[in-house]
């Protein structure tokens, strides 16, 4: 029985390759644990992925408070919160519920989350700081968007050349647009809205990567879907030491930041934190993947 429950909670990973060592030994087990549960109750991944947002919206409520007691209680919003994101994927992964809207909501759930977030901490410093906390919650955001959408990209690149189209989410620019174009307004208003962000959010992350994309569609035009294995696995050790990158710039290391910085009522220090140690990190990994995918490229164009 132990030996099955091992088996099961092994299967729901996305990968050994990106998974985080907080996901595995913490978040990863809580979320099959909550997703058993919610599969006996007939409860979709879906659901669960909008409960999460509710769960993260408490938690910034009890951040704008000045109080430590009600801010440990926002962190444990927080953490339940996300073992609830990490259980819509791992059911939907154990039973084939992966869909369109869950890919998108899934990540909206993390925008909401960090919105409510930086909002809260605005109203709590603006006694302090007045306009200017908003200006910096602001700049924080956009670059926290930008951190979380590419940390997002390269693992399903890795997931993609680790395990093929069916064990990754990639998604590109050109059949979402032209999906999004294919909605009706008037008959699906909340479809096309959530798509016209999805579309927004997936050019975003091809412009940000350019040189990935010049690899990717020699790679498409020179073996379409039959990627060698040498290239397999030389894409793959190559791409996975940027993994580590990719899961500090997603949840566990940013929110631990938030809740130390919280806890001392010093919560400008996670903007000052995003701004510049995540920027820097950033930055790196999108260089490091750049670079990776021009050295790939030489090498499959070469005579």
């Amino acid at each position: 029985m132990e030996n099955d429950h091992k088996r099961g909670l092994e299967a729901s990973f996305k990968s050994m390759d990106t998974e985080e060592w907080l996901d595995i030994h913490f978040y990863r087990p809580v979320g099959y644990r909550w997703a058993l549960f919610f599969h006996k109750l007939g409860v979709t991944p879906n659901a669960i992925t909008v409960a999460s947002i509710f769960l993260g919206v408490v938690a910034a409520i009890c951040f704008a408070y000045q109080d430590w007691k009600v801010n440990l209680v926002g962190i444990f919003f927080m953490i339940w919160g996300n073992s609830y994101d990490s259980a819509d994927g791992q059911l939907a992964r154990m039973t084939n519920q992966k869909s369109e809207l869950g890919r998108i909501l899934d990540g909206v759930c993390g925008d909401i989350w960090f919105v409510a977030i930086y909002i809260a901490i605005c109203v709590r410093l603006t006694p302090e700081w007045g306009i200017y906390i908003w200006l910096l919650g602001a700049v924080t955001g956009f670059f926290h968007s930008k951190q979380a959408a590419m940390a997002d990209y390269y693992r399903n690149i890795h997931l993609l050349f680790l395990k093929g189209k069916s064990g990754s989410e990639l998604a590109h620019a050109i059949p979402v647009r032209e999906l999004y174009q294919s909605i009706s307004f008037r008959k699906e208003p909340i479809r096309k809205v959530f798509h016209w962000f999805y579309k927004n959010y997936t050019a975003n992350q091809e412009q940000l990567s350019p040189r990935f994309q010049k690899f990717y569609a020699t790679v498409q035009q020179k073996y379409g879907d039959s990627i060698p294995d040498s290239l397999r696995v030389e894409f793959r050790k190559r791409s996975k030491p940027l993994m580590k990158y990719t899961n500090i710039l997603t949840f566990n290391t940013r929110s631990l930041v938030l809740f130390i910085s919280l806890l001392i009522n010093e919560p400008w220090i996670y903007f000052t934190f995003e701004i510049t140690v995540l920027n820097i990190l950033f930055a790196y990994m999108i260089y490091s993947h750049e670079k990776l995918s021009s050295d790939l490229t030489k090498q499959i164009i070469k005579p």
